[in-house]
Parts: C-alpha cells; sequence; structure tokens
C-alpha cells in the first residue's frame, strides 16, 4: 500500500512535469522560428532610418506617429509575400526574375538592381559613419578608427563565417534596438496624446510634411528588404535537413509539413515588423517628447538625436540610443551588402549565398565585398552621410514601385507558386503597397528630388 501510494505521488510528480513542460516548447518553438523575418525587420531600422523617425519626432512632435500603424500592415504583407516567393520555389528573387521574364524585361530589372547595389553601398558608408559616431559617444576612440573596424569586421565575418554564425550574430544584433522601447520608461510621455496621434492621422499639405512622410513610407520599405527577405529565406532552407543542401520548396514537403513551414515563417515575419515598426514608434515619440518638446527641430543623424537628447533626458538616455544605433548598424551593413549582391547574382545565374564558399559563389562573394569595403572607403574619405543619404531616397524612391511590381508578377503567377500563390487579400495589400510607393515616388520629385528629406 506503501509502495503504490509513493508510486502515485512519483506519478503525480512526473505528470506535474510533463504538463508545466508542456508550454515550453511552444515558446522554444517560437524563438526558433524567428529568422530571416526578424532580421529584416530588424535591419529596416538601420542608423539613416532611425535618422529620420528622429527627425519626424523633433519636428511634428507626434504628428507623423500615424504612419507607424499605418505601414505596418504594408510593410509585413509585402515582405510575407517576398519571403513565400522562396518557400514556395527554393530560390531568390533574383533567380525567379531570371527565369520568370524575356530578355527585356531582365535587363530592365538588371538595371534596377543595379541602382540598388549602388544606393546600398552609399547607405553601408553612411551606417558606417554613424556606427563610428556611435562609439565616440560612448568615448570609445576616434570615429573614423570604428568606422574602419565595424567595415572589416563585417567582411570578415561575411567571407570566412559559416551561414549558422552569421545568423546568430545577426539575431545578437537585433537585441540592440530594444534600447528604443527602454528608452520610453526614461523620458516622460503624455499617453492620451500619442494614443490620439497614432490613431487619428494628422495630415498636411506642407512641403517638409510631406518629404518627411514620403522619407518614413521609403526607409520603412525599402527595395533592399525584398531581396534580403528572400535571399535568407533561401539560406534557412538549405540548413533544414530536408533536401539535403539545397532548400526543398513547399509544394515537396507533404500538405502537413508544407503548412506548418509557411505558419512558422509568417509568424517570423510578421513578428519581424511588429518588432520594426514598435523601434519606429518608439523613436517617434521618444524625440518627439524631449527634443521636439524643447525646440531641437532641426535633427539630421541619429548621432546627432543621441547628443541632443543628453541635456534633455541625461546620459542614459543618450546611451540607450547611441547603443541601438550601433547595434543596427552593424546588423544593416552585411544585410544592404547581401541583398543587393544576391539579387544580381542570382539575375545573372551564379551561385548566391551565404552558406556557399566564396570559391563556389565569387560572383555573390565580390559583390558583397564591393558593397562592405566600397562603403567602408567611402565613409573615410569625409564624404557627408546627409547627401548620400539624399542619394539613397531618390534611387530607392525611383526602384521601389517596379520592384513591388516584379515581385507582385512572380507571386500572382501560379505556374511558379503552385498553392502558394497569391490570394485576394496579398493581391489588395501587395498591388496597394506598389500604388503607395508610386505615389511616394511621384511626391518625392515635387517636394524637390529628395532635397527636402533631410
Amino acid at each position: 500500500m506503501v509502495a503504490t501510494h509513493r508510486r502515485t505521488r512519483a506519478d503525480r510528480k512526473r505528470h506535474g512535469k510533463r504538463t508545466r513542460d508542456a508550454g515550453r516548447p511552444t515558446w522554444r518553438g517560437y524563438l526558433r522560428a524567428l529568422g530571416p523575418g526578424l532580421v529584416t525587420g530588424a535591419s529596416d531600422d538601420d542608423p539613416s532610418g532611425l535618422a529620420t523617425y528622429s527627425q519626424a519626432g523633433a519636428t511634428f512632435g507626434f504628428g507623423l506617429l500615424w504612419a507607424a500603424l499605418f505601414t505596418l500592415p504594408l510593410a509585413a504583407s509585402v515582405q510575407e509575400i517576398c519571403d513565400r516567393t522562396a518557400l514556395a520555389t527554393g530560390k531568390t528573387l533574383g533567380q525567379l526574375a531570371r527565369e520568370c521574364f524575356t530578355r527585356t524585361w531582365s535587363i530592365v530589372a538588371g538595371g534596377l538592381i543595379a541602382l540598388l547595389v549602388v544606393a546600398n553601398t552609399l547607405n553601408i558608408a553612411a551606417d558606417l559613419v554613424a556606427v563610428g559616431s556611435g562609439m565616440e559617444l560612448l568615448h570609445a576612440g576616434p570615429a573614423f578608427m570604428w568606422s574602419l573596424v565595424a567595415g572589416f569586421a563585417t567582411s570578415a565575418l561575411l567571407i570566412s563565417g559559416s551561414f549558422k554564425v552569421v545568423a546568430r550574430v545577426f539575431k545578437l544584433l537585433c537585441l540592440a534596438l530594444l534600447s528604443y522601447p527602454a528608452m520610453l520608461v526614461v523620458v516622460q510621455v503624455r499617453w492620451t496624446s500619442v494614443l490620439y496621434h497614432a490613431v487619428v492621422p494628422q495630415l498636411s499639405f506642407d512641403k517638409s510634411y510631406l518629404a518627411l512622410l514620403v522619407a518614413v513610407l521609403g526607409t520603412t520599405i525599402s527595395p533592399y528588404l525584398f531581396f534580403w527577405q528572400s535571399i535568407h529565406r533561401v539560406e534557412e532552407m538549405r540548413e533544414e535537413s530536408a533536401g539535403g543542401n539545397r532548400p526543398e520548396p513547399l509544394w515537396k514537403r507533404g500538405r502537413a509539413g508544407a503548412k506548418r513551414k509557411e505558419l512558422t515563417s509568417r509568424v517570423d515575419v510578421f513578428s519581424g515588423f511588429l518588432f520594426s515598426n514598435l523601434v519606429m514608434f518608439a523613436i517617434i515619440v521618444a524625440t518627439a517628447a524631449t527634443l521636439g518638446h524643447h525646440g531641437k527641430h532641426n535633427i539630421q543623424s541619429a548621432a546627432e538625436a543621441a547628443r541632443a537628447l543628453r541635456p534633455i533626458a541625461g546620459q542614459f538616455a543618450q546611451t540607450l540610443f547611441a547603443l541601438g544605433f550601433i547595434g543596427s548598424g552593424m546588423l544593416a551593413v552585411p544585410v544592404l551588402a547581401g541583398a543587393g549582391s544576391a539579387g544580381m547574382a542570382g539575375l545573372l545565374g551564379r551561385p548566391v549565398g551565404f552558406s556557399r564558399s566564396p570559391r563556389r559563389a565569387p560572383v555573390f562573394y565580390a559583390l558583397v565585398l564591393v558593397g562592405t569595403l566600397g562603403g567602408t572607403a567611402l565613409s573615410l574619405i569625409g564624404v557627408n552621410p546627409i547627401k548620400l543619404l539624399v542619394v539613397v531616397a531618390v534611387i530607392n524612391g525611383v526602384a521601389a514601385a517596379p520592384f513591388l511590381a516584379l515581385v507582385m508578377k512572380i507571386a500572382d503567377d501560379k505556374s511558379v507558386m503552385r498553392e502558394s500563390v497569391n490570394g485576394p487579400l496579398a493581391r489588395v495589400l501587395g498591388w496597394g503597397t506598389t500604388a503607395v510607393m508610386l505615389l511616394a515616388a511621384v511626391v518625392l520629385f515635387t517636394v524637390g528630388g529628395g532635397g527636402g528629406l533631410y
């Protein structure tokens, strides 16, 4: 009887442990699912984007806060579509463009991707300058030295590290952006006003307001994100046991496996862009409540925003801001380099991906080095990062709508996508975002060809 009682009690303990453990795989599974979508969303908040959001908050207070909610479904839906093209085919957008379009349209796509490579190299330079400036703010040494270190360290990681190492480093760098939501604990905020402005758009036809709105749209829905989402998902699929070292598309996985993969990937993408827009929201709120409230309206870089915060919100706020854009810059540089390189190498029919050695993918790695080392060189010769970002804004403004049209044509093609073809909601959101970005390009040139953005 005693033995039976002991066994029953032991059984209850084991059952209790199983019950407690039952919830754990859900969180572990969720964290494991986070990858390409999280990294893409976090890299969207690079130092140039953070500067744009800071300027929006400093100049117009909470007046552009509604854009954080407005752009969320647009950006997330576009990235989900890009992600699904990779899942359905096991190929990158560059490879799909080569296969799905005529020679003439492939040449047009090649010209657009070449512009993207140029824009990304300029953006890398501006981000490396920001990383250097952030380290200087933390009294870690001169800015030029850290720009150089960041550029060469990134190049070395991408050339010599395995994709598993690269992916882990990317995930760790995403954590740096948590410093921006943390800032909301440091600064005093009128939350009733925040809530009102978040849900009630404050529209204006003022030239500077429209320019900043276009800048927010452009930095949130940038062409390089489309290509990065695609290549990173393909790389992740290569690392899976299914299919060997080749990405196994959804149609080869069976119904249950395909549904599970599509669901976890969507959770990844939507989580990534919810996080990205939360960071945007936090920066606009924090800078509006501090810089804008104290009359500091002219903010042209993330480092300048950090410096301006110190006398208003204290050293801790400055440090949080600086740590955030240092981490985001280190994340954005390889993403910017890899995105354009994957697009161009794929379009040329060359092997792509960090999971392949430089010997197996020489064109891809050559383009990556052009981006990282070219951006490093530009950051050291004293080029004004604000002027670089104006050029980037113009190129992205021109290229966003055509790239979106390319993505939508692929995702709407049942012969390519099979059962993963766009549904009605994806079509509405995808083509609607294309129209919004086309309108943004028109406004960009109406307000002065990008000159009013910074």
